[in-house]
């Protein structure tokens, strides 16, 4: 993060890190350099250190710079997509008999990337409980070099206490990386409590309009970035210089949208707590959840996704999704407008048969920005 931004709000970084007025017009939104080479000045001399746009390219260099002023880290990359992103951070912090800890609600596409790819590479992991410390230490062995942490995590919004977890991969000399996607930088800083290293899924509330897809990293140790750097290039799973733009647009937004979702979220739990066919409802904001109280320390407000249990099992939740209307009926999340999905069929069928595997009678949801009352009225119709 650059000096200038340090003590600048959160808003205010939004919008303005990264994004400066173009030197040659003036324009105050940076252009869309959609170029693949650049000239140089002679052999070796290079306009700005840009020579070829896998290694860097000035709209993905704003889009960085911006992710690292948010996040309060030293350095932002920015990937084709979340998984990308992931691949990158474990080939750079891991060797063939390494171990990992991983939640044991772990997003779907990451325990299959754990479980179908990094395993081959002869890299173990164990599934722990991290809302559970003492799980986590369970979990460790000699081997142990990071630990995988997602707070809230993707569907079941379980809170881990990243402060008291970063002190245990300390002590354990692991890395403590959080993916940060469900709370965005807006409502989370990770790096503030501790962690390594900030994984996000750019294509969710970052973007915010289910429009674009990519990852990041974000670190606050500046040789670990020139690292994942080198491997960013050497990989090339690269955002492209339009998609950098549509997620830095994206971005300027993000305070306002969070603070919607997180409002109109509430309003929804308010309704499903109510509601006869509703068996339990997960949110980190009630005060029954077991991790109301770190949720409450850690985190600006409590998002914008909620997952919920409903009587009738499996094929019952199936029915509310697919008789929500205003609720679209697909995967991703993080959107203006709202979104529901059967995860257990959806987006986390790969975990389905493993530790991970999710209950079948559980429906979630994306809140979107729209009118809340509307919202509630769709759901109310979709549960029947």
């Amino acid at each position: 993060m650059s000096d200038e931004h340090i003590h600048q709000s959160f808003e205010t970084r939004a919008i303005h890190a990264g994004n400066t007025a173009d030197p040659l017009t003036g324009a105050v939104v940076p252009p869309i350099y959609q170029v693949s080479t650049y000239k140089q000045d002679g052999v070796g001399g290079l306009r700005g250190g840009y020579e070829y746009s896998r290694s860097a390219n000035p709209t993905r260099t704003a889009l960085e710079e911006n992710l690292a002023a948010l996040e309060g880290g030293r350095r932002g990359l920015a990937f084709a997509s979340g998984l990308a992103a992931e691949d990158c951070l474990l080939r750079t912090l891991l060797a063939p008999g390494d171990h990992v800890v991983i939640p044991n609600d772990a997003y779907g596409g990451t325990f299959r990337l754990f479980a179908k790819v990094v395993q081959r590479w002869g890299v173990d992991f164990s599934v722990a409980d991290t809302s559970d410390i003492a799980s986590v230490r369970g979990a460790l062995n000699e081997r142990t070099k990071v630990i995988w942490v997602e707070t809230p995590s993707n569907p079941l919004l379980g809170i881990t206490d990243i402060e008291a977890v970063a002190a245990v991969a300390r002590s354990a000399g692991a890395k403590l990386v959080v993916d940060n996607t469900f709370a965005s930088p807006y409502l989370q800083q990770p790096l503030a409590l501790g962690a390594d290293v900030v994984v996000h899924s750019l294509t969710k509330y970052m973007g915010g309009h289910s429009d674009v897809v990519g990852g990041a990293l974000v670190t606050a140790d500046e040789a670990l970035g020139e690292e994942l750097a080198y491997h960013q290039n050497a990989m090339g799973a690269v955002a492209g210089p339009f998609d950098s733009w549509i997620v830095l647009r994206g971005i300027k937004t993000l305070a306002v949208r969070m603070d919607r979702h997180s409002e109109n979220a509430g309003r929804i739990v308010e309704m499903l707590v109510q509601h006869p066919k509703v068996t339990q409802v997960l949110y980190p904001g009630l005060p029954e959840h077991p991790g109301h109280e770190i949720a409450a320390k850690q985190m600006k407000s409590f998002g914008g996704m909620i997952s919920f249990r409903v009587e009738g099992g499996e094929e019952a939740a199936v029915e509310v999704c697919n008789r929500a209307k205003l609720f679209t009926l697909g995967e991703s999340l993080g959107g203006v407008e709202s979104l529901t999905e059967h995860p257990g069929r959806m987006t986390h069928a790969s975990v389905a048969g493993s530790a991970l595997e999710v209950p079948a009678d559980l429906v979630r949801l994306s809140v979107g920005i729209e009118n809340a009352d509307d919202l509630l009225a769709d759901l109310r119709q979709a549960l029947g």
